[in-house]
């Protein structure tokens, strides 16, 4: 601001100093046409060289002194302003958390839960306690799950009977039964439930190649989760094959809700993984197995 002030101020300075000697020239003139012009021009030239040098200083003065007191006005309160803008909008974001991280508007926020065992309290974590509520408050379970040193993961174990349709267009029919291992694991840092079934008889080593095939052409159709052939040893450090589904659902930034999205992750994999079992029974030899 100050640097485009005092220019303007320059230029009004010069203008004056060209208009006023043509002014005054022209009135002397006109009052002494009988005096010689050498001491016309003697006259004018002094007064005029008086006036020229007493302005130019002053001019000038007034202008150094307004940018001077201007330039620090000008950058102290632009400073400060900034400043204030970037720290509000830093602290009003932040939002309140518990000591499990949740925010002000979680279900389970400020909450603490705990269960008795032969060795005392154990804490229960957020993500943990929904499978608590899901499998003993929805089903009405007994407490079966375990629960680490420090509460950061847990894990429950159960099994269910697999069986297949009654509409005619299946491979397994309703009186193909089969039993299903299930393992749902905890994770409290990644606030992630993981769903494990299991086909609880090994898989025949003539197989493998045949259903490693036809895992690859059904994941592709499966909407969620996914088939997996696990490898293993056994009590004689021998290789066995198993076949799991698995699926996982992250807790994290759902507010309510937690105790049916576990619900609903178990709900849909039973389906899909049953889906999965009765395409695979188009081989009668992976039906024969899976019904042994």
């Amino acid at each position: 601001m100050a640097t485009k002030k005092s220019p303007a101020k320059k230029k009004v300075a010069t203008k004056v100093v060209k208009k006023a000697p043509v002014k005054k020239a022209v009135k002397k003139v006109a009052a002494k046409q009988v005096a010689s012009k050498k001491t016309v021009k003697k006259v004018v030239k002094k007064p005029v060289a008086k006036k020229v040098a007493a302005k130019k200083p002053a001019a000038k003065k007034v202008a150094v002194k307004k940018l001077v007191a201007k330039k620090p006005a000008a950058k102290k309160p632009a400073a400060k302003k900034v400043a204030k803008k970037t720290a509000k909008p830093a602290s009003s974001k932040s939002p309140k958390v518990d000591q499990y991280g949740l925010e002000q508007d979680d279900e389970f926020y400020g909450l603490y839960f705990a269960k008795s065992t032969n060795k005392g309290l154990v804490e229960v974590k957020p993500c943990t306690f929904s499978l608590m509520y899901w499998w003993k408050g929805l089903l009405g379970y007994p407490d079966m799950i375990e629960i680490s040193k420090g509460s950061n993961t847990a894990m429950l174990q159960f099994e269910s009977t697999f069986g297949g349709g009654d509409s005619g267009e299946t491979e397994l029919t309703e009186k193909d039964v089969l039993d299903i291992d299930h393992i749902i694991e905890v994770d409290e840092e990644e606030m992630m439930i993981s769903l494990y079934s299991y086909v609880p008889i090994p898989v025949p080593e003539k197989l493998v190649g045949a259903l490693s095939l036809a895992v690859l052409n059904i994941n592709p159709e499966t909407r969620y989760g996914s088939l997996e052939i696990c490898p293993t040893e056994n009590e004689n450090g021998e290789t066995e094959h198993f076949l799991r589904y698995r699926a996982a659902t992250y807790l994290r930034g759902i507010k309510s809700g937690k105790v049916e999205a576990i619900e609903s992750m178990v709900t849909n994999g039973s389906e899909f993984f049953g889906l999965a079992l009765d395409a695979m029974c188009v081989n009668k030899s992976i039906k024969k197995w899976l019904l042994s």
